[in-house]
């Protein structure tokens, strides 16, 4: 039985890759946390995500299902993290060390998914290689409390959120081509 349902990661990776790249334009400082940001997270970076995990769930694709889901509860997590204070249901935000506790298990997790890509094609090495260090570098900025370490975090998170965006568009169009019109470096067959 042949399986001609669309290939759901490039809806992944467009919402994973655009929201890293706006949350991670606010780390460098260009905008603060706004309106913007917390939809994006919720609806594109989460919802999406959880969606596009689940049709990979469909397609039998474990690593793309975990992958999706998890990193689309963690933008629904990071929103949550972010407005639940807001709405009076927690009397106080997580401190930094809790924070740091947070991101380094999310680069923890993020590390053994990259080991998972190595029998993949170049481009999502190098988005979950630089996702590693994105979460551990926000982790350690929330550890020792030392502002440019978040700064250097937010260049490392546009770079991850771009080459996701990257990856998206050329699935979209070499499927759409019939050829590689850009190159993700996949491995020989």
């Amino acid at each position: 039985m042949t399986d001609n349902s669309a290939n759901p990661a490039p809806l992944g990776l467009l919402g994973f890759g655009m929201t890293t790249i706006l949350l991670n334009l606010h780390n460098v400082g260009f905008f603060g946390i706004g309106t913007m940001i917390l939809a994006m997270g919720i609806f594109y970076g989460g919802i999406a995500q959880v969606l596009a995990g689940l049709l990979e769930f469909k397609k039998g694709n474990t690593f793309g299902m975990t992958a999706f889901t998890s990193y689309g509860m963690f933008w629904l997590s990071l929103v949550a993290i972010f407005v639940m204070k807001e709405f009076g249901l927690w009397s106080t935000a997580p401190t930094d060390l809790a924070m740091a506790s947070y991101l380094f298990m999310w680069g923890l997790l993020t590390l053994f998914l990259f080991i998972g890509t190595l029998k993949n094609n170049k481009v999502l090495q190098a988005v979950f290689g630089s996702l590693v260090i994105l979460f551990w570098l926000l982790a350690l900025g929330d550890f020792t409390g030392i502002a440019i370490i978040k700064i250097i975090a937010g260049y490392v998170g546009i770079i991850c959120g771009l080459l996701a965006f990257y990856l998206a568009v050329a699935e979209v169009l070499n499927e759409v081509y019939k050829k590689e019109l850009l190159p993700i470096w996949a491995p020989k067959a």
